[in-house]
């Protein structure tokens, strides 16, 4: 069956195919179910976890997940400075801040940040995989991340989220 439709300069034609639906799901604010996951990042190398983060603080894992609505969950991760990276970007990873004032180029190791910031580590490498707009910084606000096992949200009673080592 071909449908028709005729404008003043175009003709579209539009085949229905059964009974599919090619509409955009918007999650009502009520149907999200919004829940606390922790995370060990202990001897967890530093790429995939991110983006197993990323993908939870998406909301990607969910079945009611629209890309342009925040339907995710709130993520916990502890043993920030026990994360491992593969090759050698301990001593080839370098991550940059410029002070804006000529020379003031500031250039710091992979290996050198996990001793100071062990938290700005993960923060930055999900930030990464996160979208670069509203979106994406209301997303980043649902990340913890602490250096140790010590953290003060037991009372929102998180679940534990294993991520294998090889995945």
């Amino acid at each position: 069956m071909l449908i028709s439709f005729a404008s003043n300069k175009e003709a579209f034609f539009c085949i229905p195919i059964g009974n599919y639906s090619m509409k955009t799901y918007i999650a009502k604010e009520k149907d999200i179910k919004r829940e606390w996951h922790i995370v060990d990042a202990k001897d967890q190398v530093l790429g995939r976890l991110a983006a197993r983060v990323a993908s939870i603080l998406r909301g990607k894992d969910k079945v009611i997940y629209s890309p342009h609505q925040d339907t995710g969950d709130e993520v916990i991760v502890i043993n920030a400075k026990f994360v491992k990276t593969t090759g050698k970007k301990l001593s080839s990873k370098v991550y940059k801040n410029y002070s804006a004032y000529p020379g003031g180029l500031n250039l710091t190791t992979l290996e050198t940040m996990l001793k100071k910031k062990p938290e700005y580590v993960i923060r930055h490498a999900v930030h990464g995989m996160l979208p670069r707009n509203k979106l994406g910084a209301k997303l980043l606000k649902k990340l913890r991340v602490y250096p140790t096992e010590a953290h003060p949200h037991s009372a929102q009673k998180p679940k534990v989220l294993k991520i294998a080592l090889g995945e």
